[in-house]
């Protein structure tokens, strides 16, 4: 516990102090974000803002938690350092994006052939290292279970190493994109962000306090390094708290397709590391509601040839729409994905009662 208190305290201090220099820098260099001249015109004066503030989310997120290991003697784990892997590969991505925007004063970054292949490279090597037999641990556990679960793995489900990895590499792709999409008003994403690595904080300290390497019994948790991946949560809970000091309207900073993507990325990696990889459309909620508002709109404007479902896609430029303030669709967007947190962390913890 000391170590989580650590990595998240850390994390939230770094970012604080951190953002506020980024900045700086960022303005002086001229990194402003470039709005899209057919969105809501009130986000016409949002034009300059620095962007690419989610260097700071990763870097606070992972100084923050090898501290937390150096502290307390803790090695990090093979899920740990894969979840990193996932985390650093798929800002990198995000950064290349960005910069180009920036340097090409262009609304369109990498082109997306480009942005589909780094984040492929990244969701496929993730997922065959977490079942790579190198990562096993003493019982013979790996990073990644070979199936997909709820909450916990099926005892008599095995599916083939290439289904998994598929199905990983969907999970990673849409849900880096679903956080990206949500990241079009100022503290939308970040605060939804704090709730849902939160949740997943307590979810994989109370796998730690019921784990079969511990405590073996039929509601015990198969997770191979449950406590590391509390301290990563936690870490990237505290940086996205930190950030959204700055992102909260009116935004300082974005942290732009660097961190929207790193966090969307940290999310699903989480998932398949804890066997929760349907759990997470719940404790995501939001993201999923936002994504599916852009395909609803795709389709249901190239079905009627023309006509539109909403006024604007994702969902909560519709809002703006139609009058509502953005402080006022952002706080009602937190409520919801904070219902969507609680009945998610609700039904993990039903989930146990009801098997003891």
């Amino acid at each position: 516990m000391r170590a989580i208190l650590l990595a998240g305290g850390l994390s939230l201090v770094l970012t604080l102090v951190g953002t506020r220099y980024a900045i700086i820098v960022l303005a002086r260099h001229g990194y402003g974000q470039l709005i899209r001249d057919d969105g809501p015109t009130t986000h016409h004066t949002k034009r300059g803002t620095p962007t690419m503030g989610g260097l700071v989310i990763v870097l606070a997120s992972v100084l923050s938690y090898l501290a937390a290991c150096l502290v307390t003697g803790r090695t990090p784990s093979a899920s740990a350092l894969l979840l990193m892997f996932l985390f650093v590969g798929l800002g990198t991505v995000g950064f290349l994006d960005d910069y180009i925007k920036i340097s090409r004063q262009r609304s369109l970054g990498l082109r997306s052939r480009a942005k589909f292949i780094g984040q492929t490279f990244v969701a496929v090597a993730f997922g065959a290292l977490a079942l790579a037999p190198w990562f096993e641990d003493s019982r013979g556990q790996t990073p990644a279970g070979q199936t997909i679960s709820l909450i916990r793995d099926p005892k008599d489900l095995t599916l083939p190493a290439i289904v998994v990895v598929l199905f990983i590499w969907l999970l990673i792709a849409g849900t880096s994109n679903a956080v990206n999409l949500t990241d079009g008003l100022d503290g939308l994403a970040a605060g939804a962000s704090v709730m849902t690595f939160g949740a997943y904080t307590l979810v994989n300290i109370w796998q730690n306090n019921q784990w079969c390497g511990r405590e073996p019994g039929p509601t015990c948790y198969e997770v191979r390094d449950p406590l590391d991946l509390a301290i990563f949560a936690a870490a990237i809970t505290g940086a996205c708290f930190g950030f959204l000091w700055w992102n909260a309207s009116p935004a300082k900073i974005f942290m732009g397709d660097t961190g929207s993507l790193a966090l969307g990325g940290a999310l699903a990696g989480l998932a398949v590391l804890t066997r929760t990889e349907f759990l997470l459309a719940l404790l995501g909620g939001l993201f999923v509601i936002q994504t599916l508002s852009v395909i609803l709109q795709v389709g249901f404007f190239k079905a009627t040839k023309g006509r539109r479902l909403f006024r604007m896609a994702p969902l909560h430029h519709h809002f703006e729409m139609l009058g509502w303030e953005e402080i006022t669709v952002v706080i009602r967007f937190w409520l919801i994905a904070g219902i969507f947190v609680a009945a998610g962390l609700g039904l993990f913890y039903a989930e146990w009662v009801a098997g003891v």
